[in-house]
């Protein structure tokens, strides 16, 4: 496929690295922890890669500061378990020296990326990083791409934005950007009408023209 993007956007969890279970375990200790009740894997799962105030708000728990808190300690105490994805590095470290300028957009704020040794490694690849401090809306609301667009001067239309929820689609399409549909884990498109769709590095790496 030949590349005509000019900016390659990524989300962390669950497109760079693989934190879903970290993130659904810890989610489901806060809210046993904090509501009383046993939720199941998959029901977490559905809160995966969704801003704590949005998830705290859904779940009817008022205190949403108090909830992200509480599921930021546990997801601290289960970083054990977090990896990048297989080949990850290479990719973006092929991407990088191609010349081309590479972003990040991801609902963590500034301290969540701080502490991570795994994301550390790979920080240097990016020109750009928009957290959630970022803009006052969130995912699935397209200001964090907008944000990205604004700070860079990047071109809507050569952007390619890469991540793996709907809440991620959502922002990219919304502000004008292609999307690439991340499945390391073989969930299917889950109806999420991406442009591009990949499952491992070498399908990545068709997608990115490298």
């Amino acid at each position: 496929m030949k590349r005509h993007y000019e900016d390659f956007v990524f989300d962390i969890d669950g497109t760079l690295l693989d934190t879903e279970r970290t993130g659904v375990l810890s989610l489901m200790q806060t809210i046993r922890e904090l509501t009383g009740v046993e939720m199941s894997y998959e029901e977490a799962y559905r809160f995966f890669g969704v801003p704590s105030s949005k998830a705290a708000s859904t779940l009817g728990y008022a205190d949403e500061a108090r909830f992200a808190e509480v599921w930021e300690v546990h997801f601290q105490e289960m970083m054990y378990l977090v990896s990048p994805f297989p080949g990850v590095e290479a990719v973006l470290r092929d991407l990088h020296a191609g010349g081309a300028r590479m972003g990040i957009v991801t609902s963590r704020s500034r301290a969540e990326i701080a502490y991570d040794t795994h994301l550390a490694r790979l920080l240097s690849y990016f020109d750009a990083l928009v957290c959630s401090e970022d803009s006052v809306r969130h995912k699935p609301f397209p200001d964090p791409m907008l944000a990205y667009l604004a700070r860079t001067g990047a071109r809507k239309e050569t952007t390619l934005y890469l991540g793996d929820t709907a809440y991620d689609w959502r922002c990219g399409h919304d502000a004008g950007c292609d999307f690439a549909l991340a499945d390391w884990k073989g969930r299917g498109r889950q109806d999420i009408e991406a442009e591009y769709y990949f499952t491992d590095a070498d399908s990545l790496r068709e997608i990115l023209g490298i």
